[in-house]
């Protein structure tokens, strides 16, 4: 158990450290739709091109890189959206046999197929060095291969959360366990914590 658990560490550290990056991928969509829209309105009034295709689909890429390589956080984090009818009126222990059974019966075995049927349309993108059809877009080849890549991450989360359900069924804490995120941001003062 004390192995797998070390493992489920790992996994989180890598999923919690792309998230790090995806947190500056969405401050740069926010940076990169601002500048569309102000570049936009320029245009008009000062009849410059100061857009591109390339910038409107960067905004788009990003949010969708930010989307799929931030859900495997948001399952680490307890952000994701869950059937709480069901959900909330169990006591913990029917809570945590419930996150077990949805990760081996539904997350893990999700995330499997969603690779395995998405490898054809990836792969074909790669080979093809598949471009966006708009003039001046970007590359497609690479914004194809996030989604098998960000199942993977997901499905290997989903491994990391069964390893902590099982343990916490085993009787030990969720702190022993590492189910508790630790804090990053001082709620109260604003500073790291």
């Amino acid at each position: 158990m004390r192995a797998a658990l070390r493992l489920s560490r790992l996994i989180d550290a890598l999923n919690r450290q792309i998230a790090r990056v995806m947190g500056w991928a969405l401050f740069a969509m926010v940076l990169v739709g601002a500048y569309n829209a102000i570049a936009r309105s320029l245009e008009k009034e000062l009849g410059l091109a100061l857009s591109s295709n390339a910038y409107i689909e960067a905004q788009w890429y990003l949010f969708s890189l930010v989307f799929l390589l931030g859900a495997p956080y948001a399952l680490r984090s307890n952000a994701h959206v869950r059937v709480d009818v069901l959900y909330g009126e169990h006591p913990e222990r029917g809570k945590v046999w419930t996150d077990l059974l949805g990760g081996v019966l539904f997350l893990i075995p999700f995330c499997a197929f969603a690779i395995w049927i998405s490898w054809d349309f990836v792969s074909n993108s790669i080979e093809v060095r598949e471009l966006s059809p708009d003039p001046g877009g970007l590359p497609r080849w690479p914004l194809k291969l996030a989604v098998p890549t960000a199942f993977g991450l997901l499905g290997l989360q989903g491994v990391s959360e069964v390893v902590k359900r099982v343990a916490l069924l085993r009787g030990m804490s969720a702190e022993e366990v590492g189910l508790e995120e630790p804090a990053t941001v001082d709620r109260d003062g604003g500073g790291e914590s």
